[in-house]
């Protein structure tokens, strides 16, 4: 009862923000302009400087772990390159082949990751490791199969995609945050404080613009894919690679580290990318929403399984 709780409480204001942004567009307060330009602050200012935060925070030099890092990246590239493989089967000649893949195996690790560990832990544990190992590759790889499958940019090629993992302001970040962390670099306090206040826009942003930009007749039309979507990154994912994980050895922060990985919501900031990159965004938005729901009995279950069988 008490993880219920807790996951319902890292999981239902998510929720709430977002029926507060359908709301707000409902009565007339935001419209599709405000949409549009939120997303690219979203997508170029705040969700980068979240990241870079995160990072720069996190002592990456003295708990680095190579092997760690190597099993999450791996893991991760497993997934994406599976599920766009399959994906082209079974929605052989669909325009939400892209968001689809994206919202499978792309994670809200840096927000609800870092929560969920500290509230277990009391620290963010191997969060920080996991999110070096994963989240550059969550949006390389975000990058690549939007340039591909995205109904806006058809023609493009590899030079196009490489570019564009070259230009994308959350990989340019992630490696800055890397970087500071590993010197040891010293923020000013005033730049520090600018920092933390942009970072802290990023996900209520994010999810209210999710929930002004949601339309349900269009969301019931992809209401089969995006419960797809939502089974996998929930369910699937996690029972395929954490027994994988137990076997190799990985216990407790490390464990819940790579549960967080595989099986918490898609992140709010796969919309963002999936606006700002050709896609319409329908699938993303619903798969948000409802693996946002779903994982609050997903991970309360998945945590209480891991628990009896004494890892965590």
């Amino acid at each position: 009862m008490e993880n219920l709780i807790f996951s319902l409480n890292a999981t239902i204001p998510l929720f709430l923000v977002m029926v507060v942004g359908w709301f707000l567009r409902k009565i007339g307060i935001l419209n599709e302009a405000f949409c549009k330009a939120a997303n690219k602050f979203n997508f170029t200012v705040t969700l980068p400087v979240l990241l870079f935060k995160d990072l720069y925070e996190s002592n990456v030099k003295e708990s680095f772990d190579l092997k760690y890092v190597l099993f999450c990246a791996i893991v991760t590239s497993i997934a994406f390159w599976g599920l766009w493989g399959i994906s082209k089967i079974i929605w052989k000649g669909k325009n939400f082949i892209g968001e689809f893949v994206q919202a499978c195996y792309r994670s809200s690790a840096a927000v609800l990751g870092i929560a969920l560990i500290t509230n277990i832990y009391g620290n963010a544990g191997m969060v920080p490791m996991m999110i070096i190992g994963a989240v550059p590759l969550f949006n390389i790889y975000a990058v690549l199969v939007l340039t591909f499958e995205s109904p806006g940019n058809k023609n493009k090629t590899v030079k196009d995609a490489v570019l564009g993992i070259c230009k994308n302001p959350i990989i340019i970040a992630i490696i800055i945050g890397v970087i500071c962390s590993m010197i040891d670099f010293e923020m000013p306090t005033m730049l520090e404080s600018t920092i933390s206040n942009i970072a802290r826009m990023a996900s209520p942003l994010a999810l209210v613009v999710i929930g002004a930009s949601f339309e349900g007749k269009k969301a019931i039309a992809l209401l089969k894919p995006s419960i797809t979507a939502a089974i996998v990154k929930l369910i699937v994912l996690p029972a395929i690679f954490l027994p994988i994980a137990i076997k190799m050895g990985y216990t407790n922060g490390h464990l819940v580290a790579i549960l967080i990985m595989l099986g918490s919501p898609s992140t709010p900031s796969s919309y963002v990318m999936a606006k700002s990159m050709g896609s319409e965004g329908t699938l993303t938005a619903s798969a948000v929403v409802l693996t946002t729901l779903g994982s609050a009995f997903s991970l309360t279950v998945i945590l209480f399984i891991l628990r009896t069988i004494g890892v965590v």
